[in-house]
C-alpha cells in the first residue's frame, strides 16, 4: 500500500471515505493535529516530519519515510494477528510518534479507529470494547478498573513498575510492554506482561523482535538495532541490554542515566524496579556530583514530604541505596507526559 491511499476497510469514529480529500476535510472536525499529519499523509513527500520526546534530551524534529512507516505497521498487524476491521482506541497524543502510528495502522490495515483525547485517565467515558489499543503506564494505572474493554494493549513511553506488572495479572486484556523510540517507528520489540503460561514466567523480562528486526551490542554493551525494512541504517542505542540472541534482550538502563559512584556503575532503572515494590507515587533515581564519591545516587519523589524507612530498600544491594531522598510536589514533564528527569533534578538546586 502506497502512503497516498488508504485501505478500503479504513474507518475513523464510526465513519467512511471515498477518497484522501474526504478524509482530510473531515479531520478537521477531530483535530488540527490529525488533520495536519494527514494532510503531511497524503502529500507528494516522501517522508513525514516527526518530534522526538525530549525524555533523554533536547527535543528534536526528524524525517520518517513513509514506505518505513508503512512497513511498521504491517509487522505490528502480523504480531498480534490484527486484520482488517479491528476496533482500535487512540488515546495518545497524534503529536508524537505512537499517536501518529495508531493513525498509519489504522490507514495501513484497514481498522476502525475511535480518536479521543488524550488524557490521564482515557476509559473513564468510554463504554466500547475494542481489540487494540496503546497506553503509557500512567494511563494503564488509571484504566485497571475498565481496562477489559481492551483485548490487547501495549503499553510504551516509559517503564512498567513491578506495582503496576502485579496489578494487571488477572485482568483479561493480554497487557504487553513495547521497546521503540521515534527513530524505529515505534516498538521494534515486545514482551508480554501477564498471562503468562509456565514456560513464558521463565522469560519474562525478555524483549523479543518483531519479524526482520535483528540485534547486537557494541563496546559499551548498548543495543544495537538492525532492521532494514523501517531504516535505512544501522539503529546504535544509549540502552544497556543483556543479549540473549539475536532477536531476545533484557533491556537494563540507559547509559546515559548511568552513575559511577566510587567506582561502581549503577544502573537507576533496575533499581527502580525494585523500589516500585514498595514506593507507588511517581519517583525516579539519579546521580549527582559528590566529592567523596564522584556521583552519589539519590531518590526522587513526587507528592508531599514523609518519613522514608529502611523497609524501603530491603530489595537494594548495599551501593544501591540512595544516600538521599528528595521530595518535589509536581515533576517537570515532556510534551509526550513522560517525566523530564533533568529538568526535574534542576528544581534541586
Amino acid at each position: 500500500m502506497k502512503s497516498n491511499s488508504f485501505h478500503t476497510s479504513f474507518q475513523i469514529n464510526g465513519k467512511t471515505f471515498s477518497n484522501s480529500e474526504e478524509l482530510i476535510k473531515y479531520s478537521q472536525s477531530i483535530s488540527k493535529e490529525i488533520n495536519q499529519f494527514l494532510r503531511e499523509w497524503f502529500s507528494l513527500a516522501h517522508y513525514v516530519l516527526v518530534n522526538t520526546s525530549g525524555s533523554t534530551g533536547i527535543p528534536k524534529t526528524i524525517q520518517l519515510r513513509k514506505d518505513f512507516m508503512i512497513n511498521s505497521a504491517l509487522a505490528t498487524g502480523r504480531y498480534f494477528q490484527l486484520g482488517e476491521n479491528t476496533k482500535a482506541l487512540c488515546c495518545l497524543p497524534i503529536k508524537f510518534i505512537a499517536g501518529k502510528m495508531m493513525l498509519v495502522r489504522a490507514l495501513t490495515l484497514g481498522w476502525h479507529i475511535d480518536v479521543i483525547e488524550s488524557t490521564s485517565n482515557p476509559l473513564q467515558e468510554i463504554i466500547k470494547e475494542y481489540d487494540f489499543s496503546a497506553m503509557v503506564p500512567l494511563q494503564l494505572r488509571n484504566s485497571i478498573s475498565k481496562i477489559g474493554q481492551i483485548k490487547t494493549l501495549i503499553v510504551g513511553g516509559g517503564v512498567v513498575s513491578k506495582d503496576l506488572e502485579k496489578s494487571i495479572q488477572f485482568v483479561d486484556t493480554s497487557c504487553y510492554a513495547t521497546y521503540g523510540m521515534t527513530e524505529t517507528i515505534t516498538h521494534v520489540a515486545i514482551k508480554k506482561l501477564n498471562k503468562f503460561t509456565q514456560l513464558e514466567q521463565e522469560s519474562a523480562s525478555v524483549y523479543k523482535t518483531l519479524s526482520d528486526v535483528t540485534i547486537s551490542k557494541d563496546t559499551r554493551n548498548c543495543l544495537v538495532i538492525h532492521a532494514p525494512k523501517i531504516s535505512d541504517g544501522t539503529i546504535i542505542t544509549n540502552d544497556v541490554v543483556e543479549l540473549i540472541s539475536k532477536t531476545e534482550f533484557k533491556w537494563k538502563g540507559r547509559l546515559d542515566h548511568v552513575i559511577n559512584s566510587g567506582g561502581v556503575k549503577l544502573h537507576p532503572e533496575e533499581i527502580e524496579q525494585k523500589l516500585s515494590h514498595t514506593i507507588h507515587s511517581r519517583f525516579f533515581v539519579a546521580g549527582i556530583p559528590d566529592e567523596i564519591l564522584g556521583e552519589k545516587c539519590i531518590l526522587i519523589i513526587e507528592g508531599e514530604k514523609y518519613q522514608i524507612t529502611t523497609k524501603y530498600f530491603s530489595k537494594l544491594s548495599k551501593f544501591e541505596i540512595p544516600k538521599a531522598t528528595f521530595f518535589i510536589p509536581k515533576f517537570l514533564e515532556t510534551g509526550s507526559g513522560k517525566i523530564n528527569r533533568l529538568k526535574t533534578l534542576d528544581l534541586l538546586r
